[in-house]
């Protein structure tokens, strides 16, 4: 689902959470896991790129 990316304990609450914030606000569950989900990517896409 993260192509590869490892989330520790915590990163995977916060991103829990952001997804229960997200349907609180009306988004529906399979948005707001697509959504966190592209931004945990961008994340480790920039991290990736700030490395090299």
């Amino acid at each position: 689902m993260f192509d590869g990316i490892t989330l520790t304990h915590d990163e995977q609450q916060q991103a829990a959470e952001r997804i229960h914030v997200l349907m609180a606000q009306g988004m529906s569950s399979g948005e707001a896991i697509m959504k966190v989900a592209a931004e945990i990517r961008a994340q480790a896409a920039a991290a990736s790129a700030s490395e090299e």
